[in-house]
């Protein structure tokens, strides 16, 4: 009997071989043997083997099948090193709310065009990408959102919209073609249309009970914020029991509006402590010995390449250059260069580099990170 790879997995090759499983979001090593193997299977042939053990092992996975699957492959192409694994698309900077925590403030309006984004999604493909984060604005405002819609069950790696849920409908939910959906959520209900509207907080959360009614999966972005400090535990409970996939616990930087709502913004002593909550894996995975953002960048409504969306100001290319090339010239920041000397440096990351270079300086430390693993001195909580 022949066998295909699934339609919900594609081989990836990353820094070593790998098959990514992108409805289960899971990301397989493997040895040269089983990667050949695999070659085959992704082939228009099929795959054979006398091997009963690794076959029941795919099956049970997901990662192969016993029938064809209709899927276009893309080409298996050795990746850079670091490789690009998650791009953040910001598709449109139009919004329909003014929440006062928005890093990207009252900007002129812009966003991609169809053929843009269609190529970056190519090139990101050729280059073994895993996941694209399809961000705003709000992304669903985008004047041809349909037509971006409809391409991307054409390409092989796993697709998240990142929404306020204003605009997500049961029909727009309908014909969504991502595979998670995040919603943002900034507290119970006082301290989200504190910071969002009034009304938002109970038209997000409807979106994401119609999201998970419809099947999808669901994770939360929660900012740190004074009007939500004494909702975190019931926040907890509340998407526990819901079935949320990941739940990230952020602070806002003091980036666009929230400049000019500082009584929004919370001191590394009174808000650090807030990162100790969430739960999952987050949507993009650093790599040992390194800051966060090893497998990261952002492409900016206007065209603009970086790091990610917070460096939007230092570019490293448009997309006239090309994602290659862009990503070339981002280099990786080994966590032995920062000023952190701690225990946790491993876990935290440093911390957020864009929040602790505005904190710290360049090389700092993200002070929220360091208050949440009791590592800051009174000297310098009267400094902050």
């Amino acid at each position: 009997m022949n066998y295909y790879i699934s339609g919900d997995a594609a081989l990836k090759w990353l820094e070593t071989p790998t098959i990514y499983h992108i409805k289960k979001d899971e990301l397989y090593e493997l040895d040269n043997d089983s990667f050949e193997f695999l070659k085959k299977c992704a082939s228009e042939q099929g795959c054979a083997t006398k091997d009963g053990g690794f076959i029941d092992y795919c099956l049970d996975e997901g990662i192969i099948t016993r029938g064809k699957p209709a899927v276009k492959r893309p080409p298996l192409i050795k990746s850079q090193d670091p490789s690009l694994r998650y791009l953040e698309l910001q598709i449109t900077n139009a919004c329909n709310l003014k929440c006062k925590h928005c890093y990207l403030g009252d900007e002129a309006l812009c966003e991609l065009s169809l053929k843009q984004i269609r190529d970056v999604l190519n090139e990101f493909e050729k280059m073994q990408g895993l996941r694209v984060l399809i961000t705003g604005g709000e992304p669903l405002l985008h004047k041809h959102f349909s037509g971006l819609n409809e391409m991307l069950s054409h390409f092989s790696f796993r697709k998240v919209l990142f929404t306020n849920g204003i605009a997500l409908t049961r029909e727009t939910l309908h014909m969504l073609r991502v595979d998670e959906i995040q919603i943002s959520i900034d507290g119970l209900e006082a301290a989200h249309d504190a910071m969002r509207g009034a009304g938002t907080f109970t038209r997000s959360m409807n979106a994401v009970g119609y999201a998970l009614d419809a099947g999808f999966e669901v994770s939360i972005a929660t900012m740190i914020h004074p009007r939500n400090s004494g909702d975190f535990d019931e926040m907890e409970r509340l998407f526990k029991k819901m079935g949320i996939r990941d739940w990230t616990v952020d602070v806002p930087c003091s980036e666009g509006r929230l400049k000019d709502y500082q009584e929004f913004l919370m001191s590394p002593e009174d808000g650090g402590k807030f990162l100790g909550y969430g739960f999952g894996d987050g949507m993009h995975a650093a790599g040992q010995g390194y800051a966060c953002g090893l497998h990261l960048m952002s492409v900016m409504a206007d065209g603009r390449m970086a790091k990610c969306s917070f460096y939007r100001d230092h570019a490293v290319g448009t997309l006239k250059d090309g994602l290659t090339a862009a990503w070339s010239r981002i280099r990786p920041i080994p966590l032995k260069e920062l000023s952190c000397a701690c225990d946790y440096v491993e876990a935290c990351r440093g911390g957020c580099r864009y929040r602790a270079e505005l904190i710290d300086g360049p090389r700092g430390r993200d002070l929220y990170r360091c208050e949440l693993y009791g590592l800051i001195s009174d000297a310098e909580h009267d400094a902050a």
